[in-house]
């Protein structure tokens, strides 16, 4: 195959992700917002609130042709697996120890559906040909990467002791997803949505 071939071939960077209702989006941007008023001058890329979901496994770049693989296998992985809740409580950082480079909010996983149904993707996604993740799942979501060492200590301890209300999730439906970068940030549309047992 030619240089000019492979650059034909469009690819399209997928994950799949659970998308999260518009009103705890909305509480975790008002969060988002405490943070950035108390520290303006931490370097930090926070999420938009339209792009704040929960991530289940990352493909990058796929062929359009292997799309249709990956619905299958979702389709395959979400069949028998019902409506659960997660509840978005914990705030933390990564790495726990050093300078922060990530923010999140934990997922409570208390029906171990969240993880059954993450067991099952990655082994519907493997038997289509796609790699397992090399990572042990730990269900987070990222609300920002810092970009510098001021102050980053000082965020993410902020971070973790600011309250949030409670926000309980009932997960019915699981998404594909495509992003594309550009230089106004990510943009994210929906491929395929698969409904989980109700």
């Amino acid at each position: 195959m030619s240089h000019q071939d492979h650059e034909t071939i469009e690819s399209w960077r997928l994950f799949i992700a659970i998308e999260l209702p518009a009103e705890i989006r909305h509480t975790i941007k008002q969060h988002i917002e405490r943070l950035r008023a108390e520290l303006p001058k931490v370097r930090a890329s926070w999420v938009r609130e339209q792009n704040l979901h929960l991530t289940l496994k990352f493909f990058g770049d796929t062929p359009l042709s292997r799309v249709e693989l990956v619905s299958r296998a979702m389709q395959a992985a979400t069949t028998g697996i019902n409506q659960f809740d997660i509840d978005l409580r914990e705030r933390g950082s990564f790495p726990p120890r050093g300078k922060p480079s990530v923010l999140w909010v934990g997922i409570e996983d208390s029906s171990a559906n969240l993880n059954q149904l993450h067991d099952a993707l990655e082994d519907e996604c493997e038997r289509a040909g796609f790699a397992r993740d090399a990572r042990s799942f730990h269900p987070h979501l990222t609300i920002a990467r810092l970009r510098g060492a001021q102050g980053a200590r000082d965020l993410a301890d902020l971070h973790k002791s600011t309250d949030l209300p409670a926000m309980l999730v009932t997960v019915q439906e699981v998404c594909l997803i495509r992003s594309e970068l550009s230089s106004a940030g990510s943009r994210y549309t929906v491929v395929a949505r698969f409904r989980l047992t109700s």
